[in-house]
């Protein structure tokens, strides 16, 4: 089987990783991967050195960054993506493409398969982000894929109701938990050695998303959450920075301007899978409207407070305290989340094991196709 990965950010190669292992190892398939999005951008991430490092090859590079944050040069980035991916479907043939979340970008691409009746596998199809356009990106991916690799029951069902059919859905876990069973993490002395970041200090783990939805509310959103950092002493905060998301300069601004002010805070652009689960594992608690403080932080468990609505709609363990995007309300469920009992890891997300039970499903359409 040729197989195409697209790879359109940091955050979904981390989460392909496990996967790309496994396709590697098995000589029946045959895959390329083709990067774009923020894995293109200097500024942004540049994180291809990272593919490169983990032994992978990169077939294509395909720079289509969006010139702003604001919302008409994300339209014509999409546009231009649509546009330099119908090339490659154009020169190259695919038995499978595999495509991985909901971002603009991705959602891009993966239009473009639709001309040429391509045969698209979307993991992680059927989640809820009502605070996000991502939403509408990820059940548009749904439609126009014909395998799906969801990551629990309900997300399962949710995709059904989607499709209007069930012959190729499969629930078989999350990835991520693929990565926080398998990796070998680092030690508090060798993170501190790479990152020169001290996590025997209590530290709060932040990244802070836009809200894309309710996009005018984002300046007054980032200031309160600044707002509630300024009044927690004697914690160190580690910040993530956000997505290319449209208004997100806003959001990185205040978080640069933050931390030159403050010596108890960090900003990282990019940890690597190993270096964010690292640092999720340590820290006291995350904070933040980032996926990943559902899936991975399920698996540890972490505390993990979650802000505003750009993840609503998502399943909530008990590890997550929802909260609004006040300063009065983060300061308060910051002092509830350290105060919270001893918490028990959820196996809603799967036992760790979702690479092998993809690539079950991929000897499956082979057999079935051979006969």
């Amino acid at each position: 089987m040729r197989i195409g990965i697209l790879t359109s950010s940091r955050a979904d190669y981390s989460i392909y990783y496990p996967l790309l292992v496994q396709l590697k190892k098995d000589s029946n398939f045959n895959f390329d991967i083709i990067a774009f999005g923020s894995h293109i951008s200097q500024e942004i991430d540049n994180s291809l050195c990272k593919i490169i490092e983990d032994g992978f090859d990169i077939k294509y590079k395909i720079n289509t960054n969006p010139l702003s944050d604001q919302a008409v040069a994300i339209s014509e980035s999409m546009g231009e993506t649509i546009k330099r991916f119908s090339q490659i479907w154009q020169n190259d043939k695919y038995d499978l493409i595999f495509c991985l979340g909901d971002r603009y970008e991705m959602f891009a691409a993966v239009s473009s398969t639709v001309p040429f009746n391509l045969n698209i596998a979307h993991i992680h199809g059927g989640e809820e982000t009502l605070g996000a356009i991502d939403n509408k990106f990820r059940h548009s991916i749904t439609h126009m894929s014909k395998y799906h690799f969801t990551t629990t029951e309900l997300y399962k069902r949710r995709v059904i109701e989607l499709v209007q059919e069930s012959n190729y859905v499969y629930n078989v876990g999350s990835l991520s938990y693929d990565n926080v069973k398998n990796l070998t993490l680092l030690t508090m002395s060798e993170f501190k050695l790479k990152f020169n970041i001290d996590l025997s200090v209590p530290t709060i783990l932040i990244t802070f998303h836009p809200e894309t939805v309710s996009i005018d509310q984002n300046e007054f959103f980032i200031n309160e959450l600044i707002d509630a950092l300024q009044c927690i002493k004697n914690l160190q905060f580690v910040f993530t920075m956000p997505n290319s998301d449209p208004e997100s300069n806003i959001i990185r601004t205040k978080i640069t301007d933050f931390v030159k002010s403050n010596t108890n805070a960090i900003a990282v652009e990019n940890f690597g899978t190993i270096g964010y689960l690292t640092c999720m594992k340590y820290c006291k608690l995350m904070l933040g409207n980032t996926s990943s403080g559902f899936a991975e932080a399920a698996y540890f468990p972490k505390p993990v407070i979650n802000l505003g609505d750009r993840q609503k709609g998502r399943l909530v363990t008990p590890n997550i305290i929802n909260c609004k995007i006040t300063k009065k309300d983060i300061i308060d469920a910051v002092e509830i989340a350290f105060n919270q009992p001893e918490l028990e890891g959820s196996d809603m997300y799967g036992t760790g094991n979702s690479a092998t039970r993809i690539i079950e499903v991929l000897y499956k359409i082979i057999n079935k196709n051979s006969n």
